[in-house]
Order: structure tokens, then C-alpha cells, then sequence
């Protein structure tokens, strides 16, 4: 029991990102590997059932498909580009909000895949959904409006603006050939459209992370004192220098920002 504590401990200790990338690995070694042993038939429990109304028996492969692979190249170029894209989005935007986008994007390529096999079912038949590429097209998203011009680097060589790279990326594994594996990228479409408009509300001064900020009625005033000379607690300086930052990087783009704030913007997206 103290190893599994142990396990448990380490892994609460890794960031978001380090996270969700070992539970897809846990899963593709479990499914891979214990799989095989067991002779079970593991995907039919985690990836999502498509086609028919079977995935209301399985409600929870809503969830466990976006984190489930079987090919070990499906899990690398996915894992590969997860982490590129988002090192760039939890540099400016921190790790909740990251995982947030992770799931909903899940979530919205699930939901679409799943209205259009109940509109044309003769075309999915008994088919499954499983992968992160829903979800790791619709972090990218998010960035190619929050931030298009954000300078990247293919291979070290070519330079290029975000919303171009991010282009590229989508057309590769998205437009390109629809005919096959059409249902996850049916996914791909879904994901990324959550992730557009995440970004577009986020640029225009509205959070969907944020509940409370989307609460709609009359706001209650709240009583301050007058007394100038006190300032105002940390939580809110940092919360106020943060808005300060992502409203630069809006309007100008993360270049403008100095080296010193862009070491700022990190240290307060890892609060």
C-alpha cells in the first residue's frame, strides 16, 4: 500500500501537463500490455461506442476515450504535439485553464462524432472513438485566436506565426483525405471548434473557465475602505498585474512582452 501511496504522491506533484501526458501512457501500457495477458478487451471499456445508442450503457467513455490509444504512433505524434502546444498555452494562460480546454475540447469532439451517428448511422456502424486528438487540436485553438502572431519554430528552422502553424497542423490531420478515419476527425472538428471559441470569448474580456464571471443579474457592491494608504491583498495585485499582461498580449501579441514580464507571466500562471 505504501508504494501505491508513494505512486499517488509523486504523481500529484507533477504539473498538469506531465499529468495528462502519463495517464495516456498509463492507459496504452494497460491496454497494450495487461491487455494482451488478460486476453480482456480493454477498449471496449474506455473507448467511446459510436454508432447506435450503445454509448448511453458506457456513459463513461464520455470521458476515458480522450486519454485511450492502442497504436503506439497514434499515442506519440498526439503526446508530441500536446506538449508543444501546450507549453505554449499554460505559458500564458497556466495549467487549470489548460485542463479545463483538455476536457471540454474532449467533450465537444465526442458530442459532435455522436450527432452525427444518430443523424447518418448506416455510415459508423459499431465503430469506437478513442484518442487525445480532439482535445489537443482544441488547446491549440485556443491560442491560434488568444495569441495568433506568437512566433514558432518548425524543426528549429522555419519560422512561423501561431495561426499559421496551427493551420498546417489541422489541415494534416484533419482535412486531408476525410474518407478515412472519418469519425475522429469528425472529433478533430469538434474539439477545435470549442477551442476557437474559448479563445474568442477569452480575447474579448469573458472566461469560460470563470463561473462566476458568467453569472448573469445585478452585481452586489461591495463596501471599500478609503483609506488609500492600504493596499490591496496579494491574491488580487497578482490577480490585477496577470489581467494586465494577457490584455497586452491580446492587443500586441506575447512578443511584446519583456523578458521580464514574460518570467512574470509564468511565475503567476503557475499560481
Amino acid at each position: 500500500m505504501s508504494v501505491l501511496t508513494d505512486i499517488r504522491r509523486k504523481f500529484e506533484q507533477q504539473g498538469v501537463l506531465t499529468q495528462i501526458i502519463i495517464l495516456n501512457v498509463t492507459i496504452f501500457l494497460t491496454v497494450n500490455v495487461v491487455g494482451n495477458i488478460s486476453h480482456l478487451q480493454l477498449l471496449d471499456y474506455l473507448a467511446l461506442p459510436v454508432g447506435g445508442r450503445s454509448f448511453l450503457m458506457r456513459f463513461w467513455t464520455f470521458f476515458t476515450y480522450m486519454f485511450t490509444h492502442a497504436g503506439l504512433m497514434h499515442l506519440f505524434w498526439n503526446m508530441l504535439t500536446f506538449y508543444f502546444m501546450a507549453q505554449i498555452f499554460f505559458t500564458i494562460m497556466g495549467q487549470k485553464k489548460m485542463l479545463y480546454v483538455y476536457v471540454m475540447s474532449g467533450f465537444s469532439g465526442a458530442a459532435l462524432v455522436l450527432a452525427v451517428s444518430l443523424l447518418f448511422p448506416s455510415s459508423f456502424g459499431n465503430a469506437l472513438l478513442l484518442g487525445a486528438s480532439a482535445s489537443v487540436l482544441g488547446v491549440g485553438a485556443v491560442m491560434a485566436v488568444y495569441s495568433p502572431t506568437y512566433r514558432v519554430f518548425l524543426f528549429g528552422m522555419i519560422e512561423l506565426q501561431y495561426r499559421y502553424f496551427y493551420l498546417i497542423m489541422f489541415v494534416l490531420s484533419t482535412i486531408i483525405d476525410l474518407s478515412v478515419n472519418t469519425g475522429g476527425k469528425i472529433s478533430h472538428m469538434g474539439g477545435a471548434a470549442f477551442g476557437l471559441i474559448y479563445g474568442y470569448f477569452l480575447k474579448n474580456g469573458r472566461d469560460l473557465f470563470d463561473f462566476n464571471a458568467l453569472k448573469l443579474g445585478p452585481k452586489k457592491l461591495k463596501v471599500v475602505s478609503r483609506n488609500t494608504s492600504v493596499s490591496p491583498p496579494a491574491g488580487r495585485r497578482d490577480d490585477e498585474r496577470m489581467n494586465a499582461l494577457l490584455d497586452k498580449i491580446s492587443k500586441s501579441g506575447y512578443d511584446s512582452l519583456t523578458k521580464s514580464e514574460k518570467d512574470e507571466l509564468f511565475r503567476l500562471s503557475q499560481k
